[in-house]
């Protein structure tokens, strides 16, 4: 799991996106958009299907918002330099690239939160619809 930020009308709406991505097969498989803090944390886990709830390890970065909505069976803090959070962090350089209304110092910005959320999630869709299948994976 990883968060950016971006804005909405002016630089004072700052606007939270909140990502989690399945390491091996590189879908996004849970997305939320809100502010800074465990509730929309809280979001981002009740968006990822019941099975990742159940099963899976959640890496992420040292934001303070993390253990307070996740569970601590579940979640563990890790560095970049362990690796474990570079495949969402290389998706967040990719969704800045192709969704010109998230780059920090732009002129194409949403004026309504409901575009803004529908751009990332056009993004996305179409980022997991174009996935290569598993078994071309090298691993």
């Amino acid at each position: 799991m990883d968060e950016l930020w971006s804005f909405v009308d002016n630089k004072g709406n700052k606007q939270w996106v909140w990502l989690a991505i399945d390491a091996e097969t590189r879908e996004i498989i849970g997305c939320y958009i809100g502010d800074c803090s465990g509730d929309s944390v809280q979001k981002l886990w009740q968006s990822l299907p019941a099975i990742y709830r159940q099963c899976a390890v959640i890496y992420t970065d040292f934001c303070l918002s993390y253990p307070v909505a996740l569970p601590s069976t579940r979640h563990r803090d890790v560095g970049k330099a362990t690796g474990k959070t570079n495949y969402i962090e290389r998706f967040n350089c990719t969704l800045r690239q192709r969704v010109s209304r998230l780059v920090r110092k732009t002129l194409s910005f949403s004026k309504k939160l409901e575009n803004h959320i529908g751009a990332i999630w056009n993004f996305i869709h179409h980022y997991n619809a174009f996935l290569p299948p598993l078994s071309s994976f090298p691993f």
